[in-house]
């Protein structure tokens, strides 16, 4: 039977009525129909809950709790360079014996002039660190003893070109003045709260040399200083020229592939021909034969052991390349190790908890090697606050007691960052493994989910009540 308009509009008139009152009903029990978390000085449980009020001071005490991050495993903080030196080249074969001749007069060949700056220092050379021992007096400054009262520490310029200072570490000083090498060394004192007070020198000349050889009396090496080194005063560091006719002996120079030469008589009739400087790399051989077999046997021993030293660099450093390429595969497996055991969860790791009003509800890692802050837990973990649905003034971290007798005891530490300016302080409080950060709803919220909640119960009590008249 097909019911009449006026039997319907009677229903609906009954089902207002019920809905009205349904709804009064559920909003005046609207602590019944939802439940949402919030933080109480005393719990249900009976847990003690001291709110405490996030600011610049309390922030101070609550970061005095001991707390050491996890630390980063040994791997990540090691590099794959190798700690040693370059492995020489051994011990070189002696100098050739060559026989005397008589030779005859040459024509004088002379080197072009040449212009040596300041001396800079290189391989192989001991630099010398004086530093005061102590305090003197004026008195002692002024009668020489602070001299003697300096410490004195020799360090040889390594092959990377660098000096190694204990409690500085490794300074470069290769290819630099004595003034260049002061300005460097200081810096990195001055960088490692080192005092700075210092002298620089150099106690040996080792990384740049002539060969003086032929006939001498005492054929050797010669450094070059810090003064230039000239042909006639290289002749004397080696003993002179040996006990042969001045008429027919000939000094002669190898210097960048290009041979020089110059009659013994010569170079000592004109001064100006003394004073022909020398630089790296130079030989000198004094020739007493008219045939340059002897000279060129020389400057071939000379060539040949520049190469046999350069091969020896050469392959040291290509093995040095595999011993590095071989660690940093090394390290490079031990750090993908570690990292895959942490996604596994087979590593202790520290961690907060988000909970509330945030846009993920999630645990937050401490980082290694450093502390998190409030900061770092709300906008990296958590993705920042919704406004719309969290109360900024109610953002709580819940910390409990490490005192084992006060087990229920929990700290709250309230932020209010209704002020944007209070959002500094979360910058500064520090996490501790184990803090609970909750974030409260809005007051509005809560009164849209009651209704939620309430509205399809109201709906369908009010369509049975209408059913049933």
């Amino acid at each position: 039977m097909t019911k009449t308009v006026s039997e319907m509009t009677k229903k609906r008139r009954v089902v207002t009525p019920v809905l009205a009152l349904c709804l009064a009903m559920g909003v005046s029990a609207c602590g019944v129909a939802y439940h949402s978390p919030k933080v109480q000085e005393i719990a249900s449980d009976g847990a003690k809950v001291r709110v405490v009020p996030m600011t610049p001071e309390t922030v101070l005490v609550a970061n005095r709790s001991t707390y050491e991050p996890q630390a980063l495993p040994a791997i990540f903080n090691t590099t794959a360079g190798s700690t040693g030196s370059l492995r020489g080249a051994g011990s070189l074969p002696p100098t050739a014996n060559v026989p005397e001749r008589r030779p005859a007069a040459l024509e004088t060949r002379l080197p072009p002039a040449v212009v040596q700056g300041p001396y800079k220092i290189g391989v192989g050379d001991v630099i010398v660190l004086a530093t005061p021992s102590g305090a003197q007096t004026s008195v002692e400054q002024l009668s020489g003893l602070l001299a003697a009262q300096n410490r004195r520490q020799g360090y040889t310029v390594q092959d990377d070109g660098a000096i190694a200072i204990p409690d500085v570490g490794r300074v470069k000083i290769a290819q630099m003045t004595l003034e260049e090498a002061e300005a460097e060394i200081f810096r990195s004192l001055v960088e490692n709260q080192i005092n700075p007070t210092f002298s620089l020198e150099i106690a040996e000349f080792n990384s740049k040399k002539v060969s003086i050889g032929g006939a001498v009396n005492a054929p050797r090496v010669a450094p070059i200083t810090l003064t230039p080194l000239y042909l006639d005063e290289a002749l004397a560091q080696s003993g002179g020229v040996a006990d042969v006719d001045p008429d027919y002996t000939t000094v002669r120079l190898y210097r960048q592939g290009t041979l020089y030469q110059l009659p013994l008589r010569q170079l000592y009739a004109q001064t100006g021909l003394q004073r022909i400087q020398l630089i790296e790399g130079d030989s000198v051989f004094v020739d007493t034969e008219f045939q340059l077999d002897q000279a060129e046997a020389y400057f071939a021993e000379q060539i040949r052991l520049a190469e046999f030293k350069q091969d020896a660099r050469v392959q040291a450093l290509n093995e040095l390349q595999v011993e590095v390429t071989i660690r940093r595969a090394q390290l490079a497996e031990a750090r993908q190790n570690f990292e895959t055991r942490l996604e596994l969860g087979a590593v202790k790791q520290d961690y907060v908890y988000l909970t509330g009003e945030v846009r993920s509800q999630t645990r937050f890692a401490l980082p290694f090697d450093q502390k998190a802050t409030l900061a770092d837990a709300i906008y990296d973990g958590a993705g920042g606050i919704p406004t719309e649905t969290g109360n900024v003034r109610e953002i709580y971290v819940l910390r409990g007691s490490e005192d084992p007798r006060e087990y229920n005891a929990v700290t709250a530490y309230n932020l209010d960052a209704s002020n944007a300016a209070n959002l500094l302080v979360a910058t500064r409080f520090e996490l501790r493994p184990n803090d609970v950060i909750f974030v409260a709803e809005q007051p509005i919220t809560r009164w849209g989910r009651v209704i939620d909640q309430i509205t399809p119960s109201l709906i369908v009590a009010g369509v049975d009540q209408a059913a049933g008249n």
